[in-house]
Parts: structure tokens; C-alpha cells; sequence
């Protein structure tokens, strides 16, 4: 099982020092075109897909403390360091204001002849289901899109649990994603497992899919009915005839049904008939409310009931903040940085024995990779 991992992303406030962003951009340009000139723009897409790859890469920048942070500074280093014409690959987006400017950089990219309509719905798809599709109680504040020139895409996604000051990170992958609406995710990684959330895209769910989309077929006075039906016996009970026992049935907190759902969104699904859950929840109007509406009518009503097993599943931990393990070495970086790029032109000019010394490293490295998969 590879879907989930824990690590310690808390919120830190400040920002990276100016003196350490100037030295992890070239690191991270040299690093990237390493992996890109060995084994191309597909493999360095599926590591930034891996969330413990990438949180090793945020330690290797020198960004040695795991926060939320990592993720946006090493986003953002990557955003300026990866160049189209040297590594055939770009990232653009980012948190805030920048996450809402990728539908535009998307469709720019069809001066490269690349499809940048389909990218654009592939990226607002990703968001879809990390905001409507997994309710886990971490809002989006960042969306970073890499790919290149072949279309293939890595997706790095973060929320923010402000109660605790808790990140998740979602991770996607075009080379994993099989189906956008059931498990889709190549990773996910925070600081929490939580007891309960609502988690749509898991397989657990597939026959509440199928009946939710069943439901918003029908006509909306019946599914506002059915909706006012679970709405009348609060948040204490299910209804009492759900198993013909006439006895209630205590109802979990973080089954809660919601206050308000987007009537409009569920009389367009009526006319529009969707075919299935995907193109139900990419509906526009279709958001977090209609989404746990639909999910409960089907399970106290009609009997099958969405996953609620947080996504976030293997434990381990990456710990420190402000200078720990170690205040980061400026000559040594500089020194590091100075080797990395002098490898990479020797490289090029046909001497390979300092790459080739950069390889046989590989023999000291963890199995990164089994670690993840050993726990489900």
C-alpha cells in the first residue's frame, strides 16, 4: 500500500532565508538534471510523486527542518530552477494567488505544442477530488502542477488543518492515476491519521458512488425529501427503521449531516443525468456539502455507506525544526553545489568518472521505497 505516510508538517511561521533560496535553486537545477539526463523528465515526475522522495529531497536542499513549509519552498525552488528548454519539464503554481494562475500558464504551454486545455482539466480535476472528494478537515491553500514535453504530470497539493496547524500533502502522478475517482493518489503524507474521513475515492466506496449517482438522478423534490428525511433526527440518531428494528441508532459525530446542500448543483445533475461519479462530482456546484449530502442518503437510507478510513495510513517520522539536526552549512553547500554542477559539465564533455563515483552511491542507499510499501 502505498497511498499514505505521516510525517511532522507542522506550520511555522517566517520565511526561508534569502541566503539558503539562493543556494537550494542551483542544487536543485543541478539535481534535476542529473535525474532528467540518466533517466529523463518520466522518472524525476514519479519521484516528486513519492512523498517520502520528496521530503528527502526538501532535507537534501537544505531545508532541514519538515514543516509545511517544505513543501512550498521546495515547490517554489523547483518552480525556478526547472527550465522547459534545458530539462523538457516546468512546475508552475504554487500557494495563495499563484495556485489560481496555473489554468493560464496550462494553456501557454500550447505555444510548445502541448495540450493545454486537457492539463487545465486535469488540474482543477486533482483539486476536485482533494476538496470535495476526500473530506479529511485540511482546506487547499497550494497547488503545484509539474510536466513536460510529453504530457506527462506530477501534482503536489497541501492543505491546512488550522485547529491544529497540521499539513497534508497530496501527491499525484499521471503514471499512477487510473481512474481520478478511485484512489488515484500516489501518495499522501501529514501529521495526523485521523479516527474518521470521508474518503469518496476509496474502493470501500465504490457501491456509495454508484448509489449517489443514482440519487442525484432522481428528481430533486424526492432527493430534497430524502435529504430532510436524515436532516430530522439531528445529529444524535439514524433513523430508526434503517434495519426494520424501529430502534435508533447512535450516529457518529463526523457523520454529522451537513446544514445546507447546492439544490441548483442536484437539479442540474436531474437534467444532466450523469453517466457516473466522476462526472458527478466534476459538475460545477457539486462541492464538499452536496458531495457528504448524497454520501449519507445513500448509506442511511439505502444501506451502503462510504469509506470513512482516513487515506493516511503508514506511520513514520521526520523530526527537528530551525537548524535541526544542524544548522545548515553555508561553505559546504556552496562547496556541493560548486561539485554538482562541475560533475554535470565533465559529463557532458565525455569524462564520467566523477558520475559514475555519484552512482556507485546508489549502493549506500535505504531502500526508500520497500519502507513505504511494508505498512498498510
Amino acid at each position: 500500500m502505498k497511498r499514505g505516510g505521516v510525517a511532522d508538517l507542522k506550520l511555522h511561521p517566517g520565511r526561508a532565508p534569502p541566503w539558503l533560496v539562493k543556494r537550494m535553486i542551483p542544487m536543485a537545477r543541478t539535481l534535476c538534471q542529473f535525474i532528467v539526463d540518466e533517466f529523463g523528465t518520466a522518472e524525476l515526475l514519479q519521484r516528486l510523486a513519492d512523498p517520502v522522495w520528496f521530503q528527502a529531497l526538501s532535507n537534501v536542499l537544505g531545508y532541514d527542518w519538515d514543516s509545511s513549509g517544505s513543501t512550498t519552498v521546495t515547490c517554489g525552488v523547483l518552480k525556478t530552477a526547472l527550465d522547459f528548454e534545458q530539462h523538457g519539464m516546468i512546475g508552475v503554481g504554487g500557494k495563495g494567488l499563484a495556485s489560481r494562475k496555473v489554468p493560464t500558464q496550462l494553456r501557454a504551454l500550447e505555444d510548445y505544442g502541448l495540450d493545454g486545455a486537457g492539463l487545465v482539466d486535469i488540474s482543477r480535476s486533482v483539486a476536485k477530488v482533494d476538496n470535495a472528494g476526500i473530506q479529511d478537515g485540511y482546506n487547499l491553500y497550494h497547488h503545484m502542477f509539474f510536466v513536460d514535453s510529453g504530457e506527462n504530470w506530477t501534482v503536489v497539493q497541501q492543505g491546512m488543518d488550522y485547529d491544529s496547524n497540521d499539513a497534508r500533502r497530496y501527491h499525484w502522478s499521471s503514471f499512477d492515476v487510473a481512474s481520478f475517482i478511485e484512489e488515484p493518489h500516489s501518495g499522501l503524507i501529514s501529521g495526523q491519521v485521523r479516527d474518521s474521513a470521508l474518503d469518496m475515492t476509496s474502493k470501500n466506496s465504490a457501491e456509495c458512488r454508484k448509489i449517489s449517482v443514482d440519487i442525484a438522478k432522481e428528481d430533486p423534490a424526492r432527493v430534497r425529501r430524502y435529504f430532510e428525511n436524515i436532516r430530522a433526527y439531528g445529529q444524535s440518531t439514524l433513523i430508526p427503521w434503517i434495519e426494520g428494528t424501529g430502534s435508533p441508532q447512535e450516529l457518529p459525530s463526523y457523520k454529522v449531516t451537513p446544514t445546507r446542500m447546492d439544490w441548483d448543483a442536484v437539479r442540474r445533475a436531474y437534467e444532466t443525468q450523469p453517466s457516473n461519479y466522476e462526472e458527478l462530482l466534476f459538475m460545477n456546484g457539486v462541492g464538499p456539502a452536496t458531495v457528504r449530502g448524497l454520501s449519507l442518503i445513500s448509506e442511511m437510507i439505502f444501506g451502503t455507506p462510504a469509506s470513512w478510513a482516513d487515506p493516511v495510513r503508514m506511520c513514520f517520522a521526520f523530526g527537528g525544526k530551525d537548524g535541526v539536526p544542524f544548522p545548515v552549512p553555508r561553505k559546504a553547500y556552496d562547496s556541493a553545489i560548486a561539485f554538482m554542477e562541475q560533475a554535470l559539465n565533465d559529463s557532458k564533455v565525455g569524462r564520467q568518472d566523477k558520475v559514475l563515483g555519484l552512482k556507485r552511491l546508489r549502493n549506500f542507499a535505504p531502500p526508500v521505497l520497500l519502507v513505504r510499501e511494508t505498512t498498510t
